[in-house]
């Protein structure tokens, strides 16, 4: 996460030395315990949230940015796991999105290995064009080892230059927040039971001042998180920040989530299988399955919706499915005044490829990088909303990529989906594959080339040329190198566990009866009342 400890500013009465976060979840919880881990004790942390106000939840499926969060906070990992009923996961098999039948992973980690000048894939694209029918994901150790149900913690392939397995967490968000919340050190986060039902601001500039429970109760603060979900209640509810409508890009509208029993094997990844106006998740925890059903409703019934969904389950379901409604898109503002918004507060996109805990974990860790004091220096908080922006931005145009990029036309949805206009960025990047097979990844976005890449090729864009050098490897060559990568990748993971074993080893938690509640998404649908 690359934070540091901020200390306070020596005889600078303008210092910020009370910070409020308003709501619980694994939002308000997580930066709860980024705070305290990264600023000393001048400075007091204060937790608002209410039993009254449902939490949705965290998608239980996460991206490998996480395990920074686990360094930061000196969190270890085996304990981590066990306590949450967590299992690993090696990226997301996406099903049926190209066309019905298809199924490609987005894995993490690297695919091949670059070659003097070129990355790995324009070798690929060469013999692939020569009669190779090696797939893309012969030469990725994640994306062999998912196939097989493999699973170990390995940095590097010993005696080769391939690097190692890059893996995420699949987990039982209730009980990560639980967790997050017992390891903060004691003293450093009060948490103050109450619903919020006043914001009072500054009448000379409109910072928020207090905030009044519906006990009565003022808090005071200098500095506030607004973690509290859909309902925006500070950037939202008190500032007027306005929100950016992403629809027309990302069409699903509804979700619908139902816990069944466990399966196995416990697939180290997440499953994401389009279906006919959207899309069904399925992700393997230690004690059941999470299972959800995200959909547009302008194309399907929620009864259709529901049967869909349980239909596709692979175990008895253990509760009644349960929905949510939402509008994808962004806050105008993440940073308004002396408030900062972060999870659903701040915008809300797919679940597709689980990046909200990310989304969470860059918004405080940029924010601290920035700290301001009480005046909110309005070039720092411009800075801080167009660096938000760009990542916001970048994630979508990966995500709007899933659907835009089909061949599918058997349902209305995917017709609509396979013909809507994109934002210019992704028209331009999809060009430039499709021209010269070239991707190159913008200033410090989420998404690398290999993850681009493996969407690119797993949705059918077909490059028309790979770049001229590669034919400047003779063809044996071509073949020795390709032919050595697949046989260091399959004598890897041959060497692995099995992903049931691995965590039967590491991380097995107690044995309980299955959760009944299951949290709402895989790409984590974070926050209090969120």
């Amino acid at each position: 996460m690359q934070l540091t400890g901020v200390p306070p500013r020596n005889g600078d009465t303008a210092a910020i030395r009370r910070v409020v976060v308003v709501g619980g979840g694994t939002t308000g919880w997580l930066t709860a315990a980024l705070l305290a881990r990264a600023l000393g004790p001048a400075h007091e942390i204060q937790l608002v949230e209410s039993a009254q106000i449902g939490t949705i939840g965290v998608g239980e499926a996460t991206i490998p940015q996480i395990l920074h969060i686990n360094t930061f906070l000196g969190l270890d990992e085996g304990d981590l796991l066990r306590h949450i009923h967590g299992t690993y996961k090696l990226g997301v098999q996406l099903n049926n999105w190209g066309r019905l039948g298809d199924s490609y992973l987005h894995g993490f980690g690297d695919v091949g290995l670059p070659l003097g000048l070129l990355p790995f894939h324009h070798y690929w694209l060469r013999s692939r064009a020569g009669g190779d029918t090696h797939s893309l994901w012969d030469y990725s150790l994640n994306g062999v080892a998912a196939r097989q149900d493999r699973f170990a913690r390995v940095d590097k392939v010993p005696g080769s230059p391939l690097g190692g397995i890059r893996y995420a967490y699949q987990f039982d968000a209730a009980r990560y927040v639980g967790y997050l919340h017992e390891r903060i050190p004691a003293g450093r986060v009060r948490r103050i039971e109450g619903k919020v039902v006043a914001v009072n601001l500054r009448g000379a500039d409109g910072f928020i001042e207090s905030l009044t429970l519906d006990n009565g109760q003022v808090i005071t603060g200098d500095f506030f998180f607004d973690c509290s979900g859909f309902r925006g209640v500070l950037i939202e509810g008190a500032l007027e920040t306005g929100y950016e409508n992403w629809q027309h890009w990302l069409p699903c509208d509804r979700a619908l989530a139902v816990g069944s029993v466990r399966t196995k094997p416990m697939r180290p990844y997440t499953q994401a299988t389009a279906r006919s106006a959207g899309w069904q998740w399925r992700i393997a925890l230690q004690h059941r399955t999470g299972n959800g059903h995200v959909y547009c409703s302008r194309f399907i019934s929620d009864d259709e919706a529901t049967a869909q969904l349980l239909a596709g389950l692979e175990s008895e379901r253990l509760e009644e499915p349960r929905p949510l409604r939402f509008v994808s898109g962004m806050r105008r503002l993440s940073w308004n005044r002396n408030c900062l918004a972060l999870g659903l507060a701040a915008g809300f996109m797919e679940p597709l490829e689980s990046t909200t805990i990310h989304l969470v974990q860059s918004g405080v860790a940029r924010f601290l990088g920035m700290f301001p004091d009480r005046h909110c220096d309005p070039v720092l908080v411009d800075a801080y909303n167009r660096q938000t922006r760009f990542e916001y931005e970048h994630v979508r145009d990966f995500l709007v990529l899933h659907y835009k990029a089909t061949e599918r036309d058997d349902t209305p949805f995917w017709r609509h989906c396979g013909a809507m206009d994109v934002p210019e960025s992704l028209a331009r990047r999809v060009a430039l594959f499709r021209r010269t097979g070239l991707i190159f990844r913008e200033a410090d976005e989420l998404f690398t080339e290999v993850a681009w890449l493996q969407l690119l090729i797993g949705q059918r864009i077909e490059p028309a040329q790979y770049h001229p050098l590669a034919d400047d490897l003779e063809a044996a060559k071509l073949a020795g190198f390709l032919s050595d990568i697949r046989t260091l990748v399959e004598r890897a993971v041959a060497g692995l566990p099995t992903h049931d074993d691995f965590v039967a080893r590491v991380c097995a938690a107690p044995a309980t009866a299955p959760d009944a509640r299951s949290t709402m998404s895989p790409g984590v649908l974070a926050g209090s009342a969120s």
